[in-house]
C-alpha cells in the first residue's frame, strides 16, 4: 500500500507508557518518509505526557478513559472533524476497534484476523499478512512493511528536548558518582519485587560499587510505601524522584549509566534512550 505525498495519517494506540514507546519508530519512519504529511496520535491520557513536542507527532487527541460513555461521545465529534488518508489500528481490543471506527479514511489498516481480538478486524478494511504472533514491537514495524516505509533507522527520539536539560543538569549537579535509577513498581503488583529485597539491592550498590541510587516511578500508594521504607532502613537512602512525571522521567532515565528495573513502562523508556 502506497501513501499519497502529504498524507494524513491516524495512530489509534491507547496504551499506556510500554506501547507508546514500541510505536515510536512507526512514526518517526512515516514522518522521515513523508516530512509535510500530518500525524495525529488518538490516545489516553497515561502516555499523552511523553509525547508532548514530539518532532514526529502534529497532533494529540485525548481519550478520556475515565469518563466512560461521555469519553467516547466527545471522542467521536473530534473525529467527525477531521479526515484522513489512512488509520493505523496499532491496537486490537474492542475499545479501540470503536475509535477506529469513528475514523473518517478511505484505508483503515489493522491485524491480521488470527492475531486481531475481540473482533478487532472487523473495523478494518486493510489487514496486515498473516505472521505467527511475535512481540508487540515486532508487529507494529509490520505496519511500516505494509505501508511499504522502510523499518531503518530505528529511532525513538525521545528527548530529553533542549528545553528539559535545565532542568536535568540541575537536578544532577550535586549527584557526582556513576547513577542507577531504580523502578519502585509497575501497575500489577504481581510484577513489584519485594520491598525488602530493595532496600538490600540499594545498600550494596553504594557499599560495593559506590553507585549513587535514585528512585523513581510513579507516586502511587505501593511506590510512596517503598520511598519510605528505602527512606527509613536504608543505610545509604536514594534520592526520591517519585512522581516526576513522564517527561522528567526521561530527563531522568537519560543521565544515569544503569537503570534497574521490573517490567514496566520505565524499562522501555530506558531501553529507547539507549
Amino acid at each position: 500500500m502506497n501513501l499519497p505525498s502529504n498524507p494524513r495519517v491516524c495512530i489509534v494506540l491507547l496504551s499506556a507508557v510500554g506501547d507508546v514507546v514500541h510505536a515510536l519508530p512507526v512514526v518517526n519512519a512515516i514522518k522521515r518518509a513523508h516530512p509535510k504529511g500530518k500525524i495525529t496520535w488518538l490516545l489516553q491520557d497515561a502516555g499523552a505526557s511523553l509525547l508532548q513536542g514530539h518532532s514526529a507527532i502534529d497532533e494529540i487527541l485525548l481519550f478520556h478513559r475515565k469518563a466512560g460513555l461521555a469519553a467516547f461521545i466527545q471522542t467521536a465529534l473530534q473525529l467527525r472533524e477531521r479526515t484522513f488518508d489512512v488509520v493505523l489500528d496499532l491496537q486490537c481490543y474492542l475499545k479501540a476497534s470503536l475509535l477506529t471506527a469513528f475514523c473518517q479514511a478511505p484505508a483503515k489498516v489493522g491485524l491480521d484476523p488470527a492475531r486481531a481480538r475481540e473482533f478487532n478486524w472487523v473495523v478494518n478494511n486493510h489487514h496486515l499478512p498473516k505472521r505467527p504472533v511475535n512481540h508487540v514491537q515486532e508487529h507494529f514495524l509490520e505496519f511500516l512493511d505494509y505501508l511499504q516505509i522502510p523499518r531503518e533507522p530505528v529511532e525513538w527520539n525521545l528527548g530529553p528536548w533542549p528545553s528539559e536539560r535545565p532542568w536535568q543538569e540541575n537536578f544532577f549537579r550535586s549527584i557526582t558518582r556513576p547513577r542507577v535509577a531504580l523502578v519502585a513498581g509497575t501497575s500489577n503488583p504481581r510484577k513489584d519485587w519485594i520491598p525488602e529485597r530493595w532496600v538490600e539491592l540499594n545498600d550494596r550498590l553504594h557499599r560495593e560499587f559506590g553507585l549513587a541510587t535514585i528512585l523513581v516511578g510513579a507516586k502511587t500508594p505501593r511506590e510512596t510505601a517503598l520511598g519510605q521504607k528505602m527512606g527509613a532502613e536504608c543505610r545509604h537512602p536514594p534520592v526520591n524522584a517519585l512522581g516526576s512525571g513522564l517527561r522528567r522521567l526521561v530527563s531522568l532515565l537519560d543521565a544515569c549509566d544503569l537503570v534497574i528495573s521490573p517490567d514496566t513502562g520505565p524499562l522501555h523508556l530506558a531501553g529507547a534512550l539507549g
